[in-house]
């Protein structure tokens, strides 16, 4: 039996979280993408989305670079230190 299992990349972690905008900032390690499949985990933090919104300073962006550090509208509640991977191709086993 052949079994789909995703890649993951590590693109940095949630430096704060605003509850009630439900937005999340997070400092980048590697490039993100509006579109791009991502994956936040922490110790009790297991939130997956594709990302529709990102911000720099109230401005909405499409691509955002290491370095930077974003505003993410996220699907779930997500606390500092979370990380937070980008889902790539599947591989086969």
């Amino acid at each position: 039996m052949i079994k789909l299992e995703p890649e993951y990349e590590k693109v940095g972690r949630i430096t704060h979280f605003f509850p009630k905008a439900g937005v999340a900032v997070l400092e980048l390690s590697a490039p993100l993408n509006n579109g791009d499949k991502i994956i936040i985990r922490g110790s009790t933090t297991n939130v997956e989305q594709t990302i529709e919104s990102m911000e720099i300073e109230h401005e909405q962006i499409s691509t955002a670079s290491a370095g930077q550090s974003v505003g993410l509208k996220v699907a779930g509640r997500v606390r500092e230190n979370d990380i937070v991977y980008k889902v790539r191709s599947m591989t086969m086993l």
